[in-house]
């Protein structure tokens, strides 16, 4: 599944004054994937090393001169060209100090951009349609330059593309309304003229991309409706057709996306992979109508993967380079890394994550996509089965729903036949569009539900949850129902099963079970894996005895003696209790803990989670740390059991989240008497871990030092050999 990394800074951004434009001309890769120039709108270009986050070099034009093409760099001569006033190309070196004193040629016709990618020759394109070699213009830069386009047309986007054997220069134009693509063909020249069907009236595209696969270019371009088209053209058999008319251009939709009230202003989309998308400036569609978010769609499965939101004004510009997004935002250009694994429509809808083998995890009458993808053999339960006779014998007497009449049928029918033409919905095998209507299903349960106060059906959704075929985009409002309704139940099985819960929705979550009392929480019913793997971390804190790795600590031996030679009296058993710290006892009830550690393991983003955490009162803040030091001394202390394939949190998870409530709350907590000890409790332990990952950082240095010594030879029966280390 599609994921967006915690991102970084590369630089800062001059904006225009009315914030019209990001004050960026282009970003353009150089030598590697670590490097970029970043040309501004004005008179400077500058060499960035990403992973760095800092300049490495800058050029500037004199005052009174403007940069009209951003630089780009040819890697077969190991410089840099750039057009300024349009019209003056400019060539130089990494080492070039001054831009006056280097390379440049007046052409004799306004240049719209220079292109160049790895391993290309650089090209020139005129504002007026023509295509030059770089070489062969600056043989002659006062050659005349023929004008390809219409008096009206005007080009909008520009891109280089090189194939196995050929270079193409991709342009789009527009022209009283109608949008037009061209692809120029170098050596042999060949120019092959397309229009673009037209979206509704006066909507012009925002945004344009091209990738190159399977001896094909695909266009993708975004317009203001929120309507993704991908354009194909095949790159075999073009010829010059020079006077005929312009063919029609097919299009297919790849995705239709929220736009929230209006149209959209400031958007990009940009093609990531065959079956990935990103987008900026278009809403989250959980997040109301703000359009400062970046995501990523498949456009195979119709489904948001990945969402972050962009803090300041979005300004409609988009970059990719090497798995790694470039965003100017705000007064901020932003390097957001990302990772787009093989797509598949299990783990797209979030089957493959956090499989368990318990039978009853998931209906086996609904089709299973592990079975489909991982070959794994079905294994009916006798609950099932007796559901699956039920239903048979339903149908031999009524005919079954289709999805459509199911959908119709939520919105008026009372709770008792919604969940019986669900389930009926749900066991059936002949359905072959089935995963792709849960989310149609929970959305309209879930909608009914918020609007009408006496409709909820608990064992609908657990259904529906449980095909793993949801995930909180698909239905953004099914976790704040739950919490709603206090069906903490069906709220856990979102957590565990939800990949993209937002930081604030986790929040709500947080705030509601620590709020909680534990009686409240023991009448929950929840699930008995996640109850039976807390219950064994709390009870062994009440065991008399400590046993770690099969030894048993002196001080325990010592109590196990005096209890056998003198036998345990109620006042020696009252004198134990009262010697147990209180930082040994868990400070919540059992179902209570239960659900404080799925929160632990949810995904989130720390800068995103870190203002909501803010909303807890002090004293939730300081239960939550107490539950927190409870389980970090049980884990540290060897306490935790091992139980392969069931859900608890990780001594990481535990240290992350103290470490966010410390930053969110340090100075109401400094300021809280009854949290003083615990805080000096928490500083041992960040200062334990800390010394930790110093101590595997040496050891890393020495098992890396090991791993490059190259293997000596035999060189007989023995050898003596000195390895140092240091």
């Amino acid at each position: 599944m599609a994921a967006l990394y915690e991102g970084y800074t590369l630089c800062g951004l001059a904006p225009a004054q009315n914030l019209s434009n990001s004050g960026i001309r282009g970003i353009e890769a150089e030598r590697d994937s670590d490097h970029v120039v970043v040309t501004d709108s004005t008179r400077s270009v500058t060499l960035y090393k990403v992973s760095d986050q800092k300049p490495l070099n800058s050029w500037t034009v004199k005052q009174g001169q403007t940069l009209t093409s951003p630089a780009v760099y040819n890697s077969q001569s190991k410089e840099y060209v750039a057009v300024s006033d349009s019209k003056v190309i400019r060539i130089w070196k990494e080492e070039d100090i001054l831009l006056e004193k280097t390379f440049k040629a007046t052409v004799s016709s306004d240049v719209w951009r220079v292109h160049c990618v790895a391993g290309g020759e650089p090209v020139v394109l005129f504002h007026r349609g023509a295509v030059r070699l770089l070489d062969s213009l600056l043989s002659a830069p006062q050659q005349p330059i023929e004008e390809v386009l219409a008096q009206e047309e005007a080009i909008r986007w520009s891109t280089n593309i090189v194939t196995e054997s050929h270079t193409f220069v991709i342009f789009t134009t527009e022209q009283k309304g109608d949008h037009f693509l061209y692809l120029q063909r170098l050596n042999p020249n060949t120019l092959q003229r397309y229009r673009l069907e037209r979206e509704e009236p006066g909507l012009s595209p925002l945004s344009f991309s091209a990738s190159y696969r399977d001896k094909h270019i695909r266009l993708l371009y975004l317009y203001p409706n929120g309507h993704v088209y991908q354009s194909v053209v095949s790159v075999r058999g073009l010829v010059a057709d020079e006077g005929a008319q312009a063919l029609l251009l097919p299009r297919s939709l790849l995705l239709g996306l929220p736009v929230g009230e209006g149209l959209l202003e400031a958007a990009s989309a940009q093609a990531l992979d065959e079956a990935h998308v990103a987008v900026v400036g278009v809403p989250h569609p959980s997040a109301g109508s703000g359009n400062d978010f970046l995501c990523i769609w498949n456009t195979n499965f119709q489904t948001l993967q990945a969402g972050k939101e962009m803090a300041g004004k979005i300004y409609g510009q988009l970059w990719s380079f090497c798995n790694k997004l470039v965003i100017p935002h705000g007064k901020t250009l932003s390097v957001i890394p990302y990772e787009c694994p093989k797509s598949s429509l299990a783990s797209a809808l979030g089957k493959l994550r956090q499989v368990k083998t318990d039978e009853s995890e998931a209906p086996t009458s609904v089709p299973s996509w592990n079975n489909i993808l991982h070959e794994e053999k079905a294994h009916p339960s006798r609950t099932v089965d007796t559901r699956k006779t039920r239903t048979n014998r339903k149908s031999q007497s009524a005919p079954s729903l289709t999805n459509d009449q199911v959908l119709e049928l939520i919105k008026t029918a009372p709770v008792e036949e919604v969940q019986r033409e669900v389930e009926v919905l749900l066991s059936r095998t002949d359905i072959q569009d089935l995963h792709p209507s849960v989310g149609r299903l929970a959305s309209v349960l879930v909608s009914r539900s918020l609007a009408d106060p006496a409709f909820y059906t608990p064992g609908s959704l657990v259904q529906l949850v449980h095909t793993r075929c949801l995930c909180h985009s698909v239905c953004p409002d099914l976790v704040l129902l739950t919490l709603e309704r206090k069906d903490y139940f069906l709220c856990q099985l979102c957590l565990q099963f939800f990949p993209d819960i937002p930081e604030a929705v986790t929040c709500a979550c947080l705030k509601t079970f620590i709020s909680m009392s534990n009686v409240d929480a023991e009448k929950v019913s929840l699930d008995l894996d996640s109850v039976s793997v807390t219950e064994t971390l709390i009870a062994r804190e009440r065991e008399p005895v400590g046993l770690l790795n099969g030894f048993t600590t002196t001080s325990a031996d010592g109590d196990r003696s005096d209890g056998v030679g003198g036998g345990d009296t109620r006042s020696q058993q009252d004198e134990q209790k009262t010697a147990t710290p209180p930082e040994h006892i868990c400070p919540v009830g059992l179902h209570k803990a239960v659900l404080l550690n799925e929160v632990l393991q949810t995904a989130y983003s720390d800068s995103f989670l870190l203002p909501h955490l803010k909303d807890l009162s002090s004293q939730n803040v300081v239960l939550f740390l107490q539950y927190l030091q409870f389980l970090y001394i049980k884990y540290t202390h060897g306490d935790v059991p091992q139980m392969h394939g069931l859900r608890s949190p990780s001594l990481t998870q535990i240290m992350d989240w103290v470490c966010l409530l410390l930053d969110a709350h340090f100075t109401v907590l400094v300021m809280t008497p009854e949290a003083k000890g615990l805080l000096l409790n928490l500083h041992s332990f960040v200062k334990s871990q800390v010394q930790l990952v110093s101590e595997l950082g040496k050891l890393e240095g020495s098992l890396q030092e090991l791993k490059e010594m190259k293997v000596k030879k035999d060189v007989g029966q023995y050898s003596i050999e000195i390895i140092e280390l240091f």
